[in-house]
């Protein structure tokens, strides 16, 4: 059995931090807020993901791919920053501010993708 690296113990990371964004999303487009602890949750495995995801920088090397991607990342936590301090005051949370959270997240998640496996 292949031992997986760094990067790719990011992208299971990463993927259990979509099924929580795509949970998460769900709840607003339905018109209401997500359970504060999903939105917790959610937000400790994206953490979790960016901190392996340095680990792997600098364990295997920051490339060109790995730091947009981690750049895209970054850029996508500040949105959901947003997102959960609205939510932390308990009001509704932004559904512009959901959608490029999401694409943004999206398209940071296909790079590091291609990042761990190509």
């Amino acid at each position: 059995m292949a031992q997986m690296t760094i990067l790719q113990i990011a992208v299971v990371l990463l993927v259990v931090t979509a099924l929580g964004g795509v949970a998460s999303a769900l709840y607003r487009f339905r018109g209401s807020n997500p359970p504060l602890a999903l939105g917790t949750v959610h937000g400790v495995v994206a953490a979790s993901s960016l901190v392996t995801l340095i680990a792997a920088g600098v364990v295997e090397g920051f490339s060109t791919t790995l730091t947009i991607g981690l750049g895209l990342l970054v850029v996508s936590a500040l949105g959901g920053f947003v997102l959960y301090a609205t939510h932390l005051r308990r009001k509704l949370i932004s559904l512009p501010i959901t959608v490029v959270h999401a694409l943004i997240s999206v398209s940071g998640f296909a790079v590091i993708g291609v990042a761990a496996f190509a």
